[in-house]
């Protein structure tokens, strides 16, 4: 009988316990519109976005506010398994007639990246100002309205009649300007920062965490305690990316925690390079959990490439041809081998100039 009691006991414990299992990894996925009627590289249908949610129900994810995500890496803090937060793009109205409806059906929090200037805009494909604190006054932090600069400049090109600091100064005013300005309408600043077009330099990574400010990048990845709160991955979830299939490893995965051995002076991994500048890369592991001759890395535009482990923490990566002039990242993965069916996932992005250092077409 007490054998009996023990095991009932023991059993009660460990289904409690794991009602309770918390991890140091996230998941953010980032979208722009829900219409069947815009840009297929940018859209997904408002059918296929109701199958991506009921998965996140069905599968029990944890689907929480960005803000409480961004505080739990600040004070390094665990999470329950399986946390994910939803984004948007440039506030876009269909988020309001396509995506809230079905957000509202499974009570789930998002984020919406405007740019203030292009707010009550001629056309109007972006939501009203009216329209946007409505959404911000929401309870619960339903909805939060976050900074995607003032336009949506790219803030890594430098324009030709100003100097480099001229313009670094009018690019950094025009971020503290779109903040004030969401400040003003919705009561609220979080400080989050969602970089248009993905483009960022070091220096301006350096200003950010100087001035307290969390930025949001376009290359994939999961989020963990090690991640760099300038550069913080979301999965884009649009076309071509948006079928559930795929979907599936992706809100699976856990942080691979890499460090670029190559950095410039501020201390960040410098994104912008130009063509045939970079042969290979170097990287620092320092996760345990995976079998190393199962670490895969593809680069968009030359495929996958060979690992060459160096040493048990460090691998290095010679490019098979010259990265591709334009938008190009690295994905490396690796299969964990404690949490069988899951994958630890990161993301390099570079910007690779033409030869000249001219940049590429947006």
């Amino acid at each position: 009988m007490l054998i009996k009691k023990l095991t009932f006991l023991f059993f009660i414990c460990t289904l409690i316990s794991s009602l309770f299992i918390t991890s140091k990894a996230a998941v953010i996925l980032q979208y722009h519109h829900v219409s069947d009627s815009t840009p297929k590289s940018t859209s997904i249908s408002p059918k296929q976005f109701e199958v991506h949610l009921q998965y996140l129900a069905d599968e029990q994810f944890n689907v929480i506010p960005l803000p409480q995500l961004v505080n739990a890496l600040k004070n390094k803090q665990s999470l329950p398994d399986k946390t994910v937060a939803i984004t948007f793009d440039d506030a876009y109205s269909n988020i309001l007639s396509q995506a809230k409806p079905i957000l509202d059906k499974f009570k789930f929090p998002y984020t919406i990246f405007i740019n203030p200037q292009l707010i009550n805009s001629s056309p109007k494909p972006y939501l009203s100002w009216d329209q946007i604190t409505t959404l911000s006054d929401l309870p619960n932090q339903q909805v939060t309205i976050a900074n995607h600069g003032l336009t949506h400049d790219s803030f890594a090109r430098q324009t030709k009649n100003k100097s480099k600091e001229e313009w670094f100064t009018q690019q950094t005013n025009n971020l503290l300007l779109a903040e004030s300005i969401i400040e003003e309408h919705t009561g609220k600043s979080f400080k989050f920062f969602a970089y248009p077009y993905g483009e960022y330099t070091s220096e301006l990574q350096h200003w950010l965490n100087e001035n307290d400010f969390v930025a949001f990048t376009q290359q994939s990845g999961a989020v963990g305690l090690s991640t760099d709160l300038t550069a913080i991955p979301r999965f884009p979830a649009s076309q071509p990316y948006d079928q559930i299939a795929s979907l599936k490893d992706k809100l699976y995965s856990m942080p691979l925690d890499l460090s670029m051995l190559i950095t410039d002076t501020s201390n960040h991994q410098s994104p912008i390079t130009t063509y045939s500048s970079i042969k290979d890369v170097t990287f620092n592991v320092k996760v345990e959990d995976f079998n190393r001759n199962l670490l895969t890395c593809y680069i968009s535009g030359i495929g996958k490439q060979e690992v060459e482990w160096i040493s048990a923490d460090k691998f290095t990566l010679t490019f098979s041809k010259s990265l591709p002039i334009g938008r190009v990242r690295s994905n490396c993965t690796a299969p964990s081998i404690e949490k069988s069916g899951r994958f630890y996932w990161f993301s390099q992005p570079w910007f690779v100039l033409n030869a000249d250092g001219s940049w590429y077409p947006l």
